[in-house]
């Protein structure tokens, strides 16, 4: 058996468990995956949490919400989305040192091409420049994006993004939510990759009375399912993407990293759908939308 975690703040309801001990299950391959929640902790020690974890034979463990900048700090090795992105959301226990990964950079790719296909992602509100949204953002640029406008509450953090994607070659601005509200029916995207709308953070991140046919709406937040973002997109007609998507997307590619020893990622492709299509049915068309 491999032992697996995820670290992170108010991941009591989290679905990680559940996608990797059933993936393990589907190859033959028993798992147990346990959660770190820093919730209500006081003076939780994210490096201390990570040590412990690895001396008690963990193989490696994932990382979420607000740890992913310090995951890719912590790390002595950092695979290719780290160095691109600069935030980590899976952490090796290699002989070699503490290896970083970022799988909801791939993850966000994959979701979005099973969408929507090779259509252009355009102009984008990007909502969130912490670890998620840094990872969406870089994706973007794989994904055909011609401006990302980003609107976060902490300016210094907006203004690293924008950096750090004008010297990717993507064009990205600072925006105020005044600003938001009057560029947004001019748009065609809008990511959602902050907290607000989780079950621990409940809300909508902006005014959607822009929102129309015309944009394509993702949500970061996948409990619920249904957040306040995504249901005033769904009225208005707009194409969308939930966070549901992401989640299978990027568990899947941090589970390839974590068992890339012993199971090839051919043997583990065939169980890829077969994943979202059970995880689609449970969170997002459940008739009673019951929270997972």
């Amino acid at each position: 058996m491999i032992k697996l975690g995820l670290v992170g703040e108010g991941i009591a309801k989290s679905q990680s468990p559940d996608l990797h001990e059933r993936l393990g299950a589907s190859l033959g391959l028993p798992v147990r995956y346990d959660l770190v929640d820093s919730l209500g902790v006081a003076d939780f020690d994210f490096p201390a949490a990570i040590q412990t974890l690895r001396a008690e034979g963990y193989l490696g463990t994932n990382v979420t919400f607000p740890f992913k900048e310090k995951a890719a700090q912590l790390a002595d090795i950092r695979g290719e989305g780290v160095l691109r992105v600069g935030t980590a959301n899976t952490l090796l226990f290699d002989a070699e040192g503490l290896r970083a990964e970022n799988t909801d950079y791939t993850g966000f790719i994959s979701a979005y091409r099973h969408s929507f296909g090779d259509q252009p992602a355009g102009e984008v509100l990007l909502i969130g420049a912490g670890g998620v949204g840094r990872a969406v953002a870089c994706a973007l640029g794989e994904l055909a994006v011609s401006h990302v406008y980003i609107l976060e509450r902490d300016t210094m953090r907006a203004e690293n993004l924008s950096r750090d994607l004008s010297t990717m070659g993507i064009n990205a601005t600072c925006i105020t939510p005044e600003q938001a509200q009057q560029g947004l029916p001019n748009w065609q995207g809008v990511v959602n990759c902050s907290p607000i709308g989780h079950i621990n953070h409940p809300g909508c991140p902006i005014d959607t009375s822009g929102l129309g046919s015309q944009h394509w709406v993702f949500d970061a937040v996948y409990i619920p399912a249904h957040t306040e973002l995504l249901n005033a997109a769904d009225q208005a007609g707009a194409k969308t993407l939930s966070g549901v998507d992401l989640f299978v997307f990027q568990g899947v590619d941090a589970f390839r990293f974590f068992t890339a020893s012993c199971i090839t990622p051919e043997k583990i492709d065939p169980h890829v759908m077969p994943l979202r299509t059970h995880y689609i049915e449970q969170l997002v068309n459940s008739p009673t939308r019951a929270m997972p």
